[in-house]
């Protein structure tokens, strides 16, 4: 590759434009590592709200990085209902649960328009293997997607709808600050009927939750983007402490 292209490469794929950025740094400290992993990342691809980006049992060949918009991962029962296991936002691999028998386990689709990047799973295999410091990395993603499937389970074991909705947003928000974007100002690309799906309520109650938290001055909703205004009640109220303040009923 002459110096020209290498510099062309380096502008488009630059540390902070790549959609790897949040999980490899401080992995990518040099020019051959943007050019080795800009290798491996094929186009970027738009996909419109209510694309499929994988289906349960597929062969997991690419994990993804939505470079733009959010995803929802579900699984479907026997009788057809969908249940929303997870959600994933810029910067967040998707998929990872396939690695353990080579099949996605779930249906991954679009929450809105989004921009997304796959990673054939050979060349990142690769490139781990060249790199200890980034393989790290990887582990640390692994590591972060298995810890909000145990969040999500301990939030199910919540009694009080309350408590589950404050302690999914809690969630968000420290998902946020890892993220390095402002833990305090949310934007949720799902629907109020699919917050209830992950958390086990029923559509209304997710409302009326969201409704309580704005009137107790913990948050601040305007449509899909919440501000979150006491992030030490809401991180309380998650934790089943002061509920009674703030509990709302309906829940399933």
């Amino acid at each position: 590759m002459g110096l020209v292209e290498l510099k062309s490469l380096v502008a488009q794929r630059s540390c902070d434009e790549c959609v790897l950025h949040p999980l490899c740094q401080p992995a990518l400290v040099g020019i051959d590592d943007i050019e080795r992993l800009s290798a491996t990342v094929l186009a970027r691809r738009p996909m419109a709200k209510d694309a499929v980006l994988f289906r349960a049992g597929e062969p997991m060949r690419s994990v993804f990085v939505a470079q733009s918009g959010g995803f929802k991962t579900v699984s479907v029962t026997e009788a057809g209902e969908e249940q929303v296991i997870g959600f994933y936002f810029p910067g967040e691999l998707i998929g990872l649960e396939g690695l353990r028998d080579g099949r996605f386990r779930t249906d991954a689709v679009a929450l809105e328009s989004a921009q997304v990047c796959e990673v054939p799973l050979s060349a990142l295999e690769r490139v781990a293997a060249q790199r200890p410091d980034f393989q790290r990395q990887m582990l640390r993603a692994l590591g972060d997607g298995m810890a909000r499937h145990q969040d999500h389970l301990e939030l199910l074991g919540r009694k009080q709808a309350q408590e589950r909705l404050a302690m999914f947003l809690y969630g968000l928000s420290e998902r946020q600050r890892r993220l390095g974007r402002d833990p305090q100002r949310l934007h949720l690309p799902m629907s109020r009927s699919d917050m209830g799906s992950y958390l086990s309520l029923v559509i209304e109650t997710v409302s009326r939750g969201l409704s309580k938290l704005q009137e107790d001055g913990v948050i601040a909703v305007k449509g899909r983007h919440v501000q979150v205004l006491d992030a030490a009640r809401l991180a309380a109220l998650g934790q089943g402490d002061d509920v009674g303040d703030a509990r709302c009923a309906g829940g399933r």
